[in-house]
């Protein structure tokens, strides 16, 4: 595993292809404490004139904790062979299981954050804002609709790209 650090516009592949078809892995917490999970909702581009990601995390995630309580996460876009693994980041609650052992990945860290040595590449994002996304705030209701069967909301976090590595 060799992780080389590139500018954030140097990203590999197709980034909509990658959240919304192959997912990733968001990740948050210190080399001694931290939570993963799936996601395949999420944007990237520019915001406040920063290069920017949204990712969006449940009330009910474990996750969300890591969230709250940290500056920093990571997107992780794995290498191919590990769809088991986003299965099984995106069902199982770290609260349950040893995610990390469970999943068969192996923790890796960059700039004090987690990712993972079976990474293709690795974004490392800090908090820029974070809000909820009330029912009423939603503008369509055929997406709330579709996505909200139960009150499980999610919680919306804008993060600046601070770093971004390959895995050569």
């Amino acid at each position: 595993m060799s992780f080389r650090k590139i500018e954030p516009t140097e990203l590999p592949g197709n980034i909509i292809e990658e959240v919304c078809n192959k997912w990733m892995l968001l990740s948050a917490g210190t080399e001694e404490d931290f939570n993963f999970m799936t996601v395949n909702w999420g944007m990237m581009g520019e915001l406040w004139f920063k290069p920017a990601v949204t990712v969006y995390v449940r009330h009910s995630r474990h996750t969300l904790g890591y969230m709250e309580n940290n500056d920093t996460f990571t997107l992780t876009s794995l290498k191919p062979g590990h769809q088991e693994a986003l299965n099984l980041a995106g069902t199982k609650s770290g609260r349950d299981i040893d995610k990390l052992k469970e999943s068969g990945l192996t923790a890796a860290f960059v700039d004090g954050c987690p990712t993972f040595e079976e990474a293709a590449y690795t974004i490392v994002c800090k908090k820029m804002y974070a809000d909820d996304m009330p029912p009423e705030n939603f503008l369509d209701q055929e997406p709330f609709n579709k996505s909200y069967p139960e009150p499980d909301y999610h919680k919306m976090y804008i993060g600046q790209i601070i770093a971004a590595y390959v895995n050569d």
